[in-house]
């Protein structure tokens, strides 16, 4: 095996894939139906990292199989600290709407079936969610998707303020005579 090959199976090796939906969708043509299916797939390493993909195919196999494919090229690196995720945010997709909270240790996933899939394979262990607006199962993921990137690590908080790691995760302040 080549050593291309081989850091393309170490990089996308161990990563763990849910299938979210499996959806038939008909075309009404002159000649009659003709039926495809649609599956929305999330991939995701337990470890920071996780990617949504969406796959169209006649036969259900191949319509995973693109969906893995597509996910894997849109992965994604998710800030965790302690666990769980730095700060509150919301996520949107459409008319979907997803809060995302920051939750204890001990805590666990209190998500839907499509959020649980998609923090459950991003590595989050304790997090609290709340679907708001619509629950299509694919904007639910998307919406989550799009909060899960716009989350900020405290060290990138920290430069972006320019203050050290610790005031932003502990919030002291400096004196002015510092």
């Amino acid at each position: 095996m080549s050593q291309l090959a081989q850091e393309i199976k170490e990089e996308f090796g161990n990563f763990e894939e849910k299938v979210i939906e499996i959806r038939r969708t008909t075309k009404v043509t002159k000649g009659g139906k003709n039926l495809s299916f649609r599956a929305v797939v999330v991939v995701g390493n337990r470890s920071g990292k996780v990617g949504l993909g969406i796959g169209k195919a006649r036969e259900v196999p191949d319509a995973i199989r693109k969906a893995i494919v597509s996910a894997k090229r849109n992965l994604i690196e998710v800030p965790i600290v302690n666990g769980t995720i730095p700060h509150e945010i919301v996520g949107r997709q459409d008319a979907s709407k997803v809060l995302l909270k920051p939750a204890a240790p001990g805590t666990g996933i209190i998500a839907g079936g499509t959020v649980r899939a998609v923090v459950e394979l991003a590595g989050i262990h304790n997090i609290l969610t709340k679907a708001l607006g619509s629950t299509n199962p694919l904007n639910l993921a998307r919406a989550t998707m799009n909060g899960l990137s716009e989350l900020m690590s405290p060290e990138g908080a920290a430069k972006l303020r320019d203050i050290t790691t610790e005031e932003v995760v502990k919030g002291v302040k400096k004196s002015k005579e510092e």
